[in-house]
């Protein structure tokens, strides 16, 4: 039995088939339905869980090289909901694109885990190193 770390067997799953240069997205509430797209959704409640408590939970056994989020995410949210957001990508290259491009790069995602958040444009899109 799994003691500590990721005790979600979907989550796990996820995280086992990236490799490298393979992408994982951590949605918000909103985010559309990709049906060909394996999806984990683990949302319970408005905020419960958030994207930054996933991001937070996976970090210590994914390895990641890149990330991208929208740009609209700065637009609409304030200055310390993006400075958590920088804080913990600390060390990731970070790209912000038109949401538009951001979506056009989820079709080859390994998987999307959807969350409870309701921050604006919360999602973010990793590349494994």
């Amino acid at each position: 039995m799994i003691k500590t770390g990721i005790l979600n067997p979907h989550i796990n799953s996820l995280l086992s088939r990236v490799r490298h240069t393979n992408t994982l997205v951590i949605a918000d509430r909103g985010f559309p339905f990709w049906p060909m797209i394996e999806t984990v959704d683990i949302s319970l409640v408005d905020g419960i869980p958030t994207v930054l408590q996933v991001l937070a939970a996976i970090r210590p056994n994914f390895k990641i090289g890149r990330a991208w989020m929208a740009a609209e995410f700065l637009k609409h949210n304030g200055a310390k909901t993006v400075s958590d957001f920088a804080e913990a990508l600390q060390s990731i290259e970070l790209a912000h694109e038109p949401h538009v491009d951001f979506k056009k790069r989820v079709p080859p995602a390994i998987g999307l885990i959807r969350t409870g958040d309701t921050v604006r444009y919360a999602n973010m899109i990793l590349e494994s190193a």
